[in-house]
């Protein structure tokens, strides 16, 4: 009688990330990895301690492939930015990973990748070193907001979105003037962000590199 085949950690990891294509963080399950896998749950937590960890080397994985082939170039913001952009873009291939990533973050290698690269740009503005930890935690944390709720728009289904949008439009259109006077006001050229988005991500990001740059003695 032949046992179970024994899967590696890259075959795990592929079919996790398959399985998250489709299946957000929150559903996921190592026993529902374990049955597409046809073995059971013990038999990958040789490779993992628990479902957090799996999902953080899941994330990692999209990390790896964002910094594959970059090449810093121009200046500490312009840096800043390539990274950003490039972030953005790996995560909106796979967007419940970006949800994966901005809640249980990651620790491998495409994690160092990414630090080294930001902490090095931040150390090239000339910010006191002293500074620099709590700059680059603040542009992670305003980086995984971004792309994490910038893809959770990007789940919703057709028929989702659509429902959305017709509340939005009953949500400020309909805005009683006397108790929302402001809305009211605004209300006919407010947009939901729809095809601005990347726009949208670019001056919040430059806006903020701009504050850090006010810093610089």
């Amino acid at each position: 009688m032949t046992g179970r085949r024994r899967w590696s950690t890259e075959e795990i990891l592929d079919t996790a990330a398959e399985m998250l294509r489709t299946d957000d963080a929150g559903s996921f399950s190592v026993r529902k990895l374990a049955a597409a896998l046809g073995t059971d749950s013990s038999s990958l937590y040789r490779h993992f301690r628990n479902k957090t960890e799996l999902l953080r080397a899941v994330a990692d994985r999209v990390l790896l492939a964002t910094m594959d082939g970059y090449h810093p170039e121009g200046d500490w913001k312009q840096r800043v930015t390539a990274l950003a952009l490039r972030l953005r873009e790996a995560f909106g291939e796979q967007l419940q990973l970006a949800a994966v990533w901005g809640r249980y973050g990651s620790g491998g290698t495409g994690s160092r990748l990414v630090m080294e690269e930001l902490l090095q740009a931040l150390r090239a503005s000339g910010l006191p070193d002293e500074e620099i930890p709590a700059r680059y935690h603040r542009i992670v944390i305003l980086l995984a907001a971004l792309i994490s709720s910038e893809a959770g728009i990007g789940t919703l289904t057709p028929e989702e979105y659509e429902q959305a949008m017709e509340q939005f439009r009953v949500a400020v259109l309909g805005a009683d003037p006397e108790r929302f006077p402001a809305l009211a006001h605004f209300a006919r050229d407010i947009r939901p962000l729809g095809a601005e988005r990347r726009a949208a991500f670019e001056e919040i990001l430059a806006a903020h590199l701009a504050h850090i740059e006010s810093r610089i003695p």
